[in-house]
């Protein structure tokens, strides 16, 4: 089969690779989609001590099962199916809790799992068995059900900290994952949308998903206009959908007393040592808390409400690429040029 394999940092080389054989327990999917994800993007340049390579990259993804292990009765040739990142390990006490993606094993596809930009992904026992895989119905497209993992990452960021009716909703980055929390928190009952965003063209090309403020962060204070468009009170939420310490230091002031802010976006190693003032945190009660990938059951909602129309999956898709070209699909991911890029085996 032809895969996408990073050989090294920087050097993602399209080339043949043995095609996965299954064993009793396992599956092989025929990969049709998968996005390129900022983790993706982050282990191009920097690695990751869980991608050890050369390594096929890729954990949004969805495709057709074209072979069954022996004791396998979940799945069927033939099925359509989508596949997540975070695999619980079905075993450990995070696991039993139901609450995998904390698995301090922390398995995950494109990860210690060979992923998705390849022509074929290989599921093995512990993912047929305890990871994010569900059945697509026919009229989801498989570039569409791919995205069934980042909507995931954000309905477990939302159930962390929770959207009430009428609550005033910021958001501070407006990538795809932002505008999808635009989107998801107003069908929880957002009375007022806020985006941040210090890119004047990422925050015009946001403007297409309905929030209420826009604020570009490198042309005006963008506390300030949250406190103004509040009457001076704060957000109910924040959520930070960028890699940004300046973010999480804005969003802690620019929170409500008793609001929730929640780390949702990463930060790079060498900044995540962030000077927040803790007596705002203190004297407004707030709830501060992050937010990590998502579990199974997410990404099974996250599928759900993708076909049953609630969410619109296809409006986070700007380009297409063909697996050839996914040295490409990276580039144009990492530009920012539009939204989610999606690589086509």
């Amino acid at each position: 089969m032809k895969a996408a394999v990073l050989e090294g940092l920087e050097k993602l080389v399209v080339q043949e690779t043995p095609t996965p054989e299954v064993d009793d327990d396992s599956v092989l999917v025929k990969v049709a989609a998968c996005a390129v994800c900022g983790s993706d993007i982050r282990m191009f340049h920097h690695g990751n001590p869980r991608l050890k390579p050369p390594a096929i990259m890729g954990h949004e993804s969805a495709g057709q099962v074209a072979a069954v292990g022996a004791n396998v009765t979940r799945f069927a040739v033939g099925d359509r199916v989508a596949i997540g990142a975070d695999v619980p390990c079905g075993e450990c006490a995070f696991c039993e809790a139901g609450i995998g993606n904390n698995c301090q094993i922390n398995y995950a596809m494109g990860y210690q799992f060979p992923g998705s930009f390849a022509q074929y992904v290989l599921l093995n026992r512990i993912v047929v068995n305890y990871g994010p895989v569900h059945a697509i119905p026919d009229h989801v497209s498989y570039d569409q059900a791919a995205l069934a993992e980042p909507l995931g990452c954000v309905l477990n960021a939302l159930e962390l900290s929770p959207v009430r009716f009428g609550d005033t909703v910021v958001i501070i980055g407006a990538g795809p994952i932002g505008c999808m929390i635009i989107e998801v928190a107003r069908k929880m009952g957002a009375g007022k949308v806020i985006v941040v965003q210090r890119s004047r063209p990422r925050l015009e090309n946001a403007k297409r998903f309905g929030a209420d403020v826009y604020i570009c962060s490198s042309e005006e204070d963008a506390v300030a206009r949250v406190k103004a468009e509040t009457q001076g009170l704060g957000a109910d939420v924040i959520v930070t959908a960028c890699p940004s310490p300046e973010a999480q230091v804005d969003a802690i002031a620019m929170a409500k007393n008793r609001a929730w802010v929640n780390f949702f976006g990463g930060l790079p190693k060498d900044k995540s040592n962030v000077t927040l003032d803790t007596n705002i945190i203190h004297y407004k009660e707030l709830f501060v808390c992050g937010a990590h990938g998502c579990m199974p059951r997410h990404h099974h909602k996250a599928i759900d409400l993708i076909a049953f129309g609630v969410i619109d999956a296809e409006q986070y898709i700007s380009h297409r690429f063909p697996l050839d070209r996914a040295a490409e699909a990276f580039a144009t991911a990492e530009s920012h040029a539009g939204m989610r890029v999606v690589v086509q085996p």
